[in-house]
């Protein structure tokens, strides 16, 4: 059914995580809480007690909800590592009662990236990783098809062919657990996976899963949807990328591009011109999210660019 697991998985070495760690001391810190005054403040008072220099910072308030977002790129002088960074911050963020992250700058994310037939966007990813344009390892690719084995095997990375079949979907999804265990990955990236997850396996994977598809739903449902939208005569293209929930292609939007047509677009232009559309919108979705520009709220996301 797949690739032997033994004979792909990662070798365990005690000093791959030091390995990815950048050699400056800058870090970046989200943080998000319900909205109060005085957060700024016990925010940049912490960075000054620790001898912080701010290299650039986000913020945004909503009104409505009530609640405050901050995104902080920090440099420090000192020797303070990440985990001294997290102990020290953890009284400020427990007295406001802050969601947090704090990350070494630039740390590469561990990218597990499916894939059906159809390999644009797969192509895209594995060109951004491997010249170091997006902060991402990608750490395996599993596909239901065979057609991209070639280009992944060209960039040495793992693949796995997983058939899916309605007999067969629960032992398909078992076997991507498994492998995100093993992979130890933070990242599920759906570049144009054409096989719906289960509701199990999207609340399992909620927060760490993005997915991509074309702007022409629910409008152009089915075969061929670039097809419908020529028959038409649309004057849009698009591609939204989201995060995946029990929703089907309902879940929180991160990123999203539009591009104008005209009548003298055929069919094949509209794919051509779709396909552009899909590779920048999960581009920067994936971006965004291993840069830690995203926070939810609610099923609204926040990106803090």
């Amino acid at each position: 059914m797949s690739t032997p697991l033994e004979t792909n998985l990662p070798t365990p070495a005690a000093g791959a995580a030091a390995a990815d760690q950048p050699t400056a001391l800058e870090h970046v810190l989200t943080v998000d809480c319900v909205e109060a005054p005085g957060i700024v403040h016990a925010i940049s008072e912490f960075l000054l007690q620790q001898g912080c220099d701010i290299i650039d910072i986000k913020q945004y308030g909503d009104k409505a909800q009530g609640h405050f977002f901050m995104r902080v790129h920090f440099a420090s002088a000192s020797a303070a590592g990440t985990g001294d960074l997290r102990r020290d911050f953890a009284p400020v963020a427990e007295k406001w009662q802050m969601n947090w992250q704090l990350e070494p700058h630039g740390r590469k994310r561990r990218v597990l990236v499916m894939v059906s037939k159809m390999g644009h966007c797969l192509n895209d990813l594995l060109f951004r990783a491997r010249t170091g344009d997006i902060p991402v390892e990608i750490v395996a690719v599993v596909s239901n098809h065979r057609d991209q084995e070639g280009l992944v095997q060209w960039h040495g990375i793992p693949f796995f062919h997983v058939p899916v079949t309605k007999d067969t979907k629960a032992d398909a999804e078992a076997r991507l657990l498994e492998l995100v265990d093993a992979f130890d990955v933070e990242l599920v990236v759906l570049a144009r996976y054409m096989q719906v997850l289960s509701d199990e396996l999207s609340a399992r994977l909620a927060g760490r899963t993005i997915n991509i598809h074309h702007s022409f739903l629910p409008s152009f449902k089915g075969a061929k949807p670039y097809h419908q939208a020529y028959e038409r005569g649309v004057k849009t293209v698009g591609a939204t990328a989201h995060y995946v929930n029990a929703e089907l292609d309902e879940g929180p939007i991160i990123s999203q591009q539009v591009i104008e047509v005209d009548h003298t677009y055929t069919a094949d232009d509209l794919v051509a011109v779709g396909r552009d559309a899909e590779c920048v919108a999960l581009r920067n979705a994936v971006r965004w999210h291993c840069e830690g520009r995203i926070l939810l709220l609610g099923n609204r996301t926040v990106v803090l660019r």
